[in-house]
């Protein structure tokens, strides 16, 4: 027959994992106690984290002008939110560590960290204003030469030795 359960998924509980559900099985044989049941754990994957053991990953775009000039920004954690301050000159790819922000472990109940991922988003439909101002902008930065796009510099050098 069909019964419904009641079963306490404990937090951090990682995917594929089984709670066991004592002598809520089938009948034993001959009239014996009933076996164990036993649920498997599936977890489906999240809009914003990435899991990996007790660690979460996530994704944060930023604003040109945010990488560029720095500033605090909010970031979602699995309890609340979390701020950051945003270095002057970040650049796509740095990772934010924030300790203790991420999944409990099962067993210990220690959290995992919290790892966020920046990549400066790309403004698109830009008005022939924000073009302008850009390409100004751009003109301002390539007259600073290399102090400003340390690492468009170091590219440039490692391709001329490359094809020297």
């Amino acid at each position: 027959k069909t019964k419904t359960l009641e079963v306490q998924i404990p937090a951090g509980i990682n995917h594929g994992q089984r709670i066991r559900l004592q002598g809520k099985g089938e009948p034993g044989v001959n009239g014996g106690p009933n076996g164990d049941l036993y649920v498997q754990i599936l977890i489906e994957p999240h809009d914003i984290f990435q899991r990996e053991g007790d660690d979460l990953h996530a994704d944060l775009p930023l604003s040109f002008a945010t990488a560029a000039l720095g500033g605090e920004v909010v970031v979602p954690t699995m309890d609340t939110e979390a701020r950051i301050n945003i270095p002057e000159g970040t650049q796509t790819g740095k990772v934010f560590r924030l300790r203790g922000k991420g999944v409990p472990n099962v067993h210990t109940k220690e959290r995992g960290d919290l790892y966020v991922h920046v990549y400066v988003e790309t403004p698109v439909n830009l008005s022939a204003k924000q073009k302008k101002l850009l390409k100004d902008f751009d003109a301002a930065v390539k007259e600073g030469g290399e102090k400003h796009s340390p690492k468009s510099t170091s590219f440039l050098d490692k391709m001329k030795k490359f094809f020297s």
